[in-house]
């Protein structure tokens, strides 16, 4: 089956295509630094991730290029805020995007090219333009004329008329239209500056991912992504610049992902609500918030809570918890459990068991499954669905196991986790050790309520010792009083277990 895009130019999925067979060519928009991450940011680096890391599970030969804008007048404004030049500030943020993207478990892309190294070919590509008669200088500034490249707004569906008319633009004389937008911007005192044809100045922020794009995939890119937000000015200007410049399509397929609100409100900084991806992880493993993400179509906006981020870590903690038990169960030496009936009579490790059948079916299936949901615009939230289904068909087989796995229940359990991580892998989920991972838990969970596993096994002895004295009132006392305290206490054959509760 092929894999089918939802192509932003379009509106429609498509069948993807490359340009040349089992490869592609994908470019992804980066940051301005100038700041620290925040959620949003996360969301699209993870869901390119995740779109790099099928391709490549598929087969593919994928060159992913990710840029750096570095810089721009909010760097302009940071460094001179913090009394420093505009190199420190974004080598500073960087350096502090690096490090939140590595806790996140992000494939490296191909290339990171920064707008500041490729100066020398953005000045090449404007004048091409100027020469065209596209673009035209103002003052000392250069702008693309919008009205010579008659397709500007086919990506997001706006008429030119209809947005003119509704323009609301501040004056600027040195614009023959008010949508025309910055090629090249001169110079101000005290700002950097780069020498060119038309005097001292940088470059407009479009047209480095035009530059930048071009020079690593070619002049027709196989897909160009990024969040819905830029589709409007920025990859429509990207578009008009770049195929005024080539006369050729600049992009196959478009992929944009959708908003992250917080708490059902627009994130930004006017509302004070901006989370940044460090402030995140203080109190959440890197897995929770990529299964928070991935739980979500890539196009459909995403609400963050409190609430949700507790839900996904109690999703992640269970198939920890099943991963760890498979585990265990496997350290145990093969037989034929007494809770089946005897293969000898054609059932139990012979297969006849409904949750054995289940369970085989769900294996078995499973691959085919998942990729049939990535394959259909990278449908995450179906395909985490599967790993659902197949953790509880685990489940069940351990609970008919019960310590006596048999050679067909053992051999299904070891599938299992192998699907859990081969597959997982596209979503960088699943890659702790289980033991670690519920024991970090475990821990970080009794410091936030503020008590230790010592004091939590003297309370169950002390419970023990109700329950031999037959002191039944006192015994669900004391678990009426963890619980309370967010402990959950579990009464086996063999003892008295406790786990946090969810």
């Amino acid at each position: 089956m092929a894999i089918r895009i939802h192509n932003t130019m379009t509106g429609k999925k498509e069948d993807f295509i490359p340009l040349q067979e089992k490869k592609v060519g994908m470019y992804v928009c980066g940051v301005t630094v100038y700041d620290l991450c925040h959620i949003g940011h996360a969301r699209s680096a993870i869901v390119f991730d995740t779109i790099y890391r099928y391709f490549r599970y598929r087969g593919y030969d994928v060159t992913f290029v990710r840029n750096f804008t570095d810089i721009d007048d909010k760097i302009i404004r940071r460094a001179n805020e913090e009394g420093v030049d505009c190199k420190t500030i974004a080598e500073q943020y960087i350096s502090e995007f690096n490090t939140d993207m590595g806790k996140l478990g992000l494939e490296k892309p191909s290339f990171e090219p920064r707008a500041t190294e490729h100066i020398s070919e953005m000045i090449q590509l404007i004048s091409i333009l100027i020469q065209k008669g596209l673009a035209y200088q103002g003052g000392g500034d250069i702008f693309f004329s919008v009205e010579k490249f008659k397709d500007y707004g086919k990506l997001s569906k706006r008429n030119l008329e209809d947005m003119q008319a509704g323009a609301r633009v501040d004056i600027d004389e040195k614009k023959e239209n008010p949508l025309d937008f910055a090629l090249w911007k001169s110079s101000k005192p005290g700002e950097p500056f780069w020498e060119s044809p038309w005097g001292k100045g940088r470059p407009g922020w479009h047209i480095e991912c035009s530059v930048m794009s071009q020079k690593y995939l070619g002049e027709t890119l196989d897909i160009h992504g990024g969040g819905r937000d830029l589709t409007f000015p920025h990859h429509e200007n990207e578009i008009a610049q770049s195929e005024a410049a080539t006369g050729k399509p600049f992009v196959r397929y478009w992929i944009h992902n959708g908003f992250v609100n917080i708490n059902k409100e627009k994130m930004s900084k006017s509302l004070g609500n901006i989370l940044t991806i460090k402030e995140i992880l203080k109190d959440w493993h890197p897995e929770v918030l990529r299964l928070f993400f991935l739980a979500h179509h890539y196009r459909s906006p995403v609400d963050y809570s409190e609430d949700s981020f507790h839900e996904a870590k109690s999703g992640l903690d269970r198939f920890y918890s099943t991963f760890n038990a498979i585990q265990e169960e496997l350290k145990k030496p093969t037989t034929f459990s007494p809770s089946l009936p005897s293969p000898s009579k054609g059932e139990g490790a012979g297969g006849s068991s409904p949750v054995i059948e289940n369970c085989r079916k769900a294996i078995e299936s499973f691959r085919a499954r998942f990729e049939e949901a990535m394959d259909d615009d990278f449908n995450t939230a179906e395909a985490l669905g599967y790993f659902y289904d197949l953790q509880r068909n685990l489940n069940s087989l351990l609970d008919i196991s019960k310590g006596y796995p048999t050679p067909e229940i053992a051999s299904m359990l070891k599938q299992g986790l192998d699907h859990f991580s081969k597959m997982g892998w596209v979503f960088e989920l699943f890659r702790e050790d289980p033991e670690h991972y519920l024991a970090r838990q475990r821990k970080e969970g009794l410091k936030k309520l503020n008590l230790t596993e010592e004091q939590i096994l003297y309370i169950i002895d002390d419970r023990n010792l109700a329950r031999k004295e037959k002191n039944w009132e006192k015994a669900d006392e004391i678990r009426k009083d963890l619980l309370a305290k967010g402990i959950v206490l579990e009464d086996t054959p063999v003892g008295t277990n406790w786990k946090l509760k969810s």
